[in-house]
């Protein structure tokens, strides 16, 4: 029943002088339910709903890997389901301060959040959705969505959200229906839920499951996954678009990355999933054999990479429009990653191509759930060796693992041929690591905690984050910087750098745009425009925020001085997003380096020290077809990436200007005009085929 329907009861029950005691029905009116917060299979959290005639009171208490939001709602809702009051008080994941106030009076709604504060008529959106809500908030807003017209409702503080039934499903045998529901128009990504036949909430598919269901959650994941899944590849059936001739881009100019140069205008041809030719511009007429593109002047940039990636379902369509073409995966669901290369691989989604790493993590009160879980030594060693077997290129440490167990775990990597790369464990010093047999340090606030903690500070709390703020004071030039900065050097080590992540930790405000989000935070749903503009940590005086701004100028003179010194940097995110590999460039330019620097770091680096820069990192002939179309010189304006108009991975195009409106995303740039041939060409076994063209095993015999 809906809540609305449950309060209609009560007055009519109110109304007939019938006592709540005569009824001996309290559960109906006044009752608590239980949910448990699950990742990586263990519960992490709870939410529990008190909720009594018109009020409800939910207690949200998340804490995996060392954070989590913790905090408490109460609304007051009227007869139709929607809140008249609605106050969140707590914390955000990382600990930043929530103090969320929603009331409507009279024909007037009113709102303060940490990302904004407004009023509005109640005819602009009577149902306001929270900036920091629980999951039970989609509930809320699902039933609210029931008796809308198309189940569609414009909300405050802006956007309109949708309701759709994806599909009826009995649990427990039977004894419980559940309706699995997609709610659009909040985020990126669609939510989904289950909510029971009278309306309540039975979980979110992917992490929230009410107790007495809680063996149903393993399920539940895999149908979360099933479904989006299922919407992504409607996506890529309908925008991915394959050729059956060679694709001729003209009038482009090239960016090479050996050089830091861009090529005088020139033609580039593709076929299959590879490049074909590369010759000067003509400027001759349009050919009748294959496809064209005019790029009008602009430049084509090898696929960018996201060395630092979680990649999911949703990821892969987010990453290729904003023109990354390639991703290191840090640490997943090791079977469904596996299951999604092979989707990617075979062309049933859309995604990069993902080199796996393995994320290895020891027991703790503040252990994360992704990858392996160790127990003993044995176990976290067992663990090794699996990741070796299935193909894994490097292991990734985790905060978590104990500092015994480095060294022989870096060791057993090394045996089977694996890289040793991560975070650096609690109470291991960088240079420790490092002389265990790290080959790569992760996130360059990993890095930078051994010249800012002190002996016996615990870094898997959200410490590994706040101490950051102590850089403000760093002495650069002081014998413990310079002797890793010297370490990195002789062993060749490389860097993780992430510097994006840090800046979105260190320099967001409450109500503010945030410095990694200016470019492209208009362009995006109300929903994450919302989640931006909030403070990820606990800045609350002057101080505090000059020690923050001031720590992150040090990351930035760090990333330099570690160029300058010819350590490998590698960019990546942390996030999913795609658009913040273009922000992780940026930063790489305001730290010193130019803008053709960081080019190279984002497309030849990478894939040199992968060992794939035969196949990929720049364009030239014999190698995969992976690059991207803006009208700008990106050389001159690292921004200038931002307006891609076409990116091809593997021989399939993409015009982000088609797709971004299906995910709410004004596009950033106009698409491209794609002249077909007058009489296509069929791919045959003959000596026009890439195989004939290249030999065997490809070009000179090197390509395969």
């Amino acid at each position: 029943m809906k809540l609305s329907h449950r309060r209609s009861a009560w007055r009519i029950l109110a109304a007939t002088a019938v006592s709540w005691a005569a009824l001996a029905l309290p559960s109906a009116w006044a009752e608590t339910v239980r949910y448990n917060v699950v990742a990586g299979g263990e519960n992490v959290g709870w939410m529990v709903v008190d909720r009594e005639q018109d009020e409800v009171r939910i207690d949200y208490h998340v804490d995996n890997n060392g954070r989590g939001p913790k905090h408490k709602e109460h609304l007051v809702l009227d007869a139709q389901g929607y809140p008249t009051l609605w106050t969140i008080d707590g914390t955000s994941l990382f600990g930043g301060a929530i103090n969320e106030r929603f009331e409507r009076t009279g024909d007037r709604v009113r709102w303060t959040s940490q990302a904004d504060s407004g009023e509005a008529p109640v005819s602009a959106g009577r149902l306001y959705v929270a900036n920091d809500a629980s999951p039970w908030s989609l509930a809320l807003y699902a039933n609210a969505l029931s008796d809308a017209p198309q189940q569609t409702l414009d909300v405050a503080p802006g956007g309109r959200i949708t309701l759709t039934e994806v599909r009826r499903l009995p649990l427990k045998g039977g004894t419980v229906n559940a309706v699995v529901y997609r709610l659009t128009g909040l985020n990126l990504a669609p939510s989904y839920l289950l909510l029971d036949d009278k309306g309540d909430l039975i979980g979110g598919l992917g992490g929230l499951i009410r107790e007495d269901l809680a063996e149903e959650e393993p399920a539940l994941r895999r149908l979360q996954a099933e479904l989006e899944t299922q919407r992504i590849r409607e996506i890529q059936s309908r925008f991915a678009q394959a050729f059956d001739a060679p694709v001729r881009f003209r009038n482009v100019r090239i960016f090479q990355p050996e050089t830091g140069d861009l090529s005088p205008l020139s033609e580039v041809t593709v076929f299959g999933d590879r490049i074909a030719t590369i010759l000067p511009e003509t400027g001759g007429p349009r050919r009748a054999d294959v496809y064209e593109i005019d790029g009008e002047g602009g430049t084509l940039v090898p696929g960018l990479h996201d060395m630092h990636a979680h990649n999911n379902t949703q990821s892969g369509l987010n990453y290729l429009l904003a023109g990354v073409t390639s991703t290191r995966d840090m640490g997943n669901d090791n079977a469904r990653l596996i299951d999604l290369i092979g989707e990617i691989e075979r062309g049933e989604l859309p995604g990069p191509r993902i080199v796996r790493n393995g994320m290895l993590e020891g027991r703790s009160p503040y252990s994360v759930r992704t990858g392996f879980l160790a127990d003993t030594l044995e176990e976290a060693l067992e663990a090794v060796r699996w990741y070796a077997d299935h193909g894994y290129w490097q292991l990734k440490i985790y905060n978590s693992l104990h500092p015994e167990w480095v060294a022989p775990v870096a060791a057993e990597a090394h045996r089977l041929g694996l890289g040793v790369t991560g975070h650096v464990p609690a109470f291991v010093t960088p240079d420790q690591a490092l002389a265990s047999g790290y080959d790569e340090i992760s996130h360059i606030n990993q890095l930078m905690l051994g010249w800012l903690l002190e002996p016996g500070e615990d870094s898997r709390t959200p410490l590994r984050l706040t101490a950051m703020a102590r850089g403000a004071t760093l002495d650069m030039d002081s014998e413990r910087v310079q002797r890793t900065i010297r370490t990195m050097v002789e062993q060749k080590s490389a860097l993780d750098v992430t510097a994006v992540t840090l800046e979105t930790l260190m320099m967001s405000r409450a109500g503010e745009i945030p410095p990694m989000a200016a470019a492209f935070i208009d362009n995006m749903p109300i929903g994450y425009q919302r989640y931006r503009r909030r403070a990820f940590v606990d800045i609350n005086t002057p101080e505090a925020d000059a020690a923050y701004r001031g720590g992150f100028q040090k990351i930035l003179e760090t990333i330099k001085r570690l160029h300058d010194a010819g350590v490998t940097l590698l960019p990546g995110t942390d996030d999913t997003l795609g658009l913040t590999v273009h922000r992780e460039m940026e930063l790489f330019t305001l730290a010193g380096l130019t803008p053709a620097e960081a080019l190279t770091a984002s497309t030849l680096t990478p894939e040199r020290y992968m060992g794939r820069d035969q196949d990929l990192g720049s364009i030239a002939r014999g190698k995969m077809a992976d690059f991207f179309l803006v009208p700008g010189d990106p050389t001159q304006d690292i921004n200038a990436i931002r307006a891609i108009r076409l990116v091809m991975k593997g021989g399939a195009a993409y015009q982000p200007a088609e797709i971004y409106p299906e995910m709410g995303i004004r596009p950033f740039a106009s698409g491209v005009t794609i002249h077909a041939p007058a009489q296509p060409t069929k791919r045959t076994e003959t000596a026009d085929t890439p195989s004939a063209l290249f030999g065997p095993e490809g070009l000179e015999g090197h390509y395969h």
